[in-house]
C-alpha cells in the first residue's frame, strides 16, 4: 500500500487545490480566538481586529476573528464527502480586555458556525489537558464571588457531513474491515472525556515559529484519524502548523492534506522522516502488546474469549475484530515539492514475535468447539 502526504504554504481560506466532495475527513486545531498569541495573525487578515482590541472592544474582535474562521468551515463543508467528519480541537478563551473580564466561547460559536452550514452536530469530546497547573486560579483568590474557574479542558467537536457514509464497494469494504479498532480501544477512545492525552511540549526549529503554533499530540491526531476514517481515506488539516496531522495520518495509512501560512515551519513538517518511522511502528506494536496485556487480564478475570483475528491468531472480543490488519510504514520517500510518499508493509511477520504462537493459546473441547487459552 502507499499513501501520500502533501502540505501547501498558502492561506486554507480558499482550498482551491482540493476538489469538492473528495475527501473523507478533516481534523485541526485552529487558531483559538481570543488567545493573545494568534491576535496579530488575525490582525493581519483583517485589521479591524487590532482596532478593536484597540479600543478594548474584545465582543467585536471576538466576532471579528470568527467571521475570518468561518472561511475555513464553510471550504471543510465543500471538501467532505457526503458521510465524511470534521474534528476541530478547540478551547475557549478567558481573557481581560480593558477593565472587562469574560469567556470568549469559542467552541460555541465554532459549533453555531457548523450549524449553519448544514453539518450534523454528534457528541463532542471534552479534552482534559494535564499539562495546566490544578493551584492555579484566577480573580481574587480565596474570597467568594470574586474568583473564577479555571479553564483545565478543551473541546474536540465532531461533525459529519450528511447521513452516515456508505461503504457500497467490495474493496471499500474489506478496507473498512482491516481498519478495525480493538474492542477495549473503542470502549476508551469513543468516551467523552479524555483524561489520559497529555498536551505536547513543542520542539520546533527556529524560536519565533514557537509563537504561533498550538501544536496538539500526536496520539490525539492519530486517534482522531483511526476513529473517523479507514486505510487509505484522505484526511486534511487546514491549519496543519508542525505537521502533526501529516504525520499521525501517514502512521494510520490514510492520505493526507495540510495548509499552514507560515513556511517556516516546513523544515518541522518534512525533518526526520526516520523518527516517524520509528514513531509509527511504535505505536502500532504498542497496540498489539496493549491489546495483548487486556487479553491476558480478561482471562485471568475468567471472561469468555470467542474470536480470534485471522492474520495474527490472537484473541479478539468480537467478530469485527477478526479482519483488523496492520500496515507497518516502510519507507517514507519525497515526491513533489512539499510532498511525501508512504510505503507499507502489512505481513503479520513483521509485526509479531515470530516465536511467539497463538495458535497454541487454542485448545478443541469435548463438544468440538476451540476454547482459548
Amino acid at each position: 500500500m502507499q499513501t501520500l502526504h502533501r502540505a501547501y504554504f498558502t492561506d486554507s481560506r480558499s482550498m482551491q487545490a482540493i476538489d469538492s466532495k473528495s475527501v473523507e475527513l478533516v481534523v485541526t486545531s485552529p487558531p483559538y480566538p481570543m488567545i493573545e498569541m494568534w491576535d496579530e495573525g488575525f490582525s493581519a487578515h483583517n485589521p479591524a481586529v487590532r482596532k478593536a482590541l484597540k479600543r478594548y472592544d474584545g465582543r467585536a474582535a471576538f466576532a471579528l476573528m470568527h467571521a475570518d474562521l468561518d472561511l475555513v468551515w464553510k471550504e471543510t463543508h465543500r471538501i467532505l464527502k457526503p458521510g465524511g467528519f470534521a474534528c476541530i480541537n478547540i478551547g475557549d478563551a478567558a481573557r481581560t480586555v480593558g477593565d472587562d473580564f469574560m469567556l470568549y466561547p469559542n467552541h460555541a460559536r465554532i459549533l453555531a458556525c457548523l450549524l449553519e452550514l448544514g453539518f450534523t452536530p454528534l457528541p463532542a469530546v471534552l479534552w482534559r489537558k494535564q499539562t495546566n497547573a490544578p493551584n492555579k486560579f484566577m480573580g481574587s483568590g480565596m474570597y467568594p464571588a470574586g474568583a473564577y474557574v479555571t479553564l483545565e479542558h478543551e473541546y474536540i467537536l465532531i461533525v459529519r457531513k450528511g447521513s452516515k457514509r456508505e461503504f457500497a464497494a467490495e474493496e471499500e469494504k474489506t478496507r473498512r474491515r482491516e481498519s478495525a479498532i480493538f474492542w477495549e480501544e473503542r470502549n476508551a477512545w469513543y468516551s467523552d472525556v479524555w483524561m489520559e492525552l497529555k498536551g505536547t511540549r513543542q520542539t520546533l526549529s527556529k524560536k519565533g515559529s514557537r509563537s504561533r503554533s498550538g501544536a496538539f499530540p500526536f496520539e490525539l491526531a492519530y486517534r482522531l484519524i483511526s476513529m473517523f476514517s479507514v486505510k487509505g481515506d484522505t484526511v486534511v488539516d487546514p491549519f496543519l502548523g508542525t505537521g502533526t496531522t501529516l504525520k499521525a495520518a501517514a502512521a494510520a495509512g490514510r492520505n493526507s492534506i495540510g495548509y499552514e501560512i507560515e513556511p517556516e515551519f516546513r523544515q518541522d513538517i518534512f525533518a526526520d522522516t526516520g523518527g516517524l518511522i520509528a514513531l509509527a511502528n511504535q505505536r502500532i506494536r504498542s497496540r498489539i502488546d496493549e491489546h495483548l496485556a487486556f487479553i491476558e487480564q480478561r482471562r485471568a478475570d475468567g471472561r469468555e474469549i470467542k474470536h480470534i483475528n485471522r492474520p495474527y491468531r490472537f484473541p479478539v472480543v468480537t467478530r469485527q475484530e477478526t479482519e483488523l490488519l496492520f500496515d507497518l510504514l516502510e519507507e517514507l520517500s519525497p515526491s513533489e515539492r512539499d510532498s511525501l510518499h508512504a510505503t507499507y508493509s502489512n505481513d503479520p511477520g513483521r509485526i509479531l514475535d515470530p516465536q511467539r504462537s497463538f495458535s497454541a493459546a487454542l485448545r478443541p473441547e469435548s463438544n468440538g468447539q476451540l476454547s482459548l487459552f
